[in-house]
């Protein structure tokens, strides 16, 4: 049986009002993640829902985490998590919405800045390390001058949501290839663009 454990937080906003928002794809991720392994969110006193179970019989532990605060609040409750959990952040993958790449494309990374990015500046700062892998879900840029928070804070048009499922299995798929595979190999299957 693999020993291998990897805390996955999927980055949102709490509450029904932000559920189908961009911003909160990351969650959606996690949702379909928690599915696969059959496995139900609870409240943990991280200040965070989690759910836990295996990519596949004897596969690497997952614990699947939603922070129950704002994006830009995420920093606590994830470093409340690696404590409980006794993880490191190179045993943390970041699920989250990402402007700078266009919608229905992921881009994988560990380590590197915060790119302007409110809820990774705040994991940031709170575990104090950038060494953790993250899942960049493509969002794209705003259409004309929109603001990017306006954006960000909206649902998925109905053209989008026709595609979602797709790339939310995608991520997911992303998620359980990191954690059985390496960063590496799934980078060279996710990163490859079709012909």
């Amino acid at each position: 049986m693999d020993d291998a454990q990897w805390l996955v937080v999927g980055l949102g906003n709490p509450g029904p009002d932000y559920a189908s928002n961009r911003h909160n794809v990351g969650q959606m991720v996690l949702a379909e993640l928690a599915h696969r392994i059959g496995a139900t969110f609870r409240s943990q006193k991280t200040n965070a829902m989690v759910a836990e179970g295996r990519t596949a019989p004897g596969g690497p532990r997952l614990i699947l985490a939603k922070p129950n605060s704002y994006m830009n609040l995420s920093g606590g409750p994830v470093a409340a998590l690696l404590k409980f959990y006794s993880l490191d952040p190179s045993r943390l993958i970041v699920v989250h919405d990402e402007l700078d790449i266009p919608f229905d494309r992921l881009r994988l990374k560990q380590g590197g800045g915060h790119g302007g990015h409110n809820g990774l500046r705040d994991i940031i700062a709170a575990t104090g390390s950038a060494d953790f892998i993250r899942v960049r879900v493509g969002v794209g840029r705003p259409p004309g001058r929109q603001p990017a928070a306006d954006f960000v804070l909206r649902d998925f048009s109905s053209e989008e949501r026709k595609v979602l499922p797709n790339l939310l299995a995608d991520a997911a798929d992303a998620v359980e290839q990191i954690a059985v595979d390496g960063l590496t190999a799934a980078q060279l299957r996710f990163h490859t663009e079709p012909v």
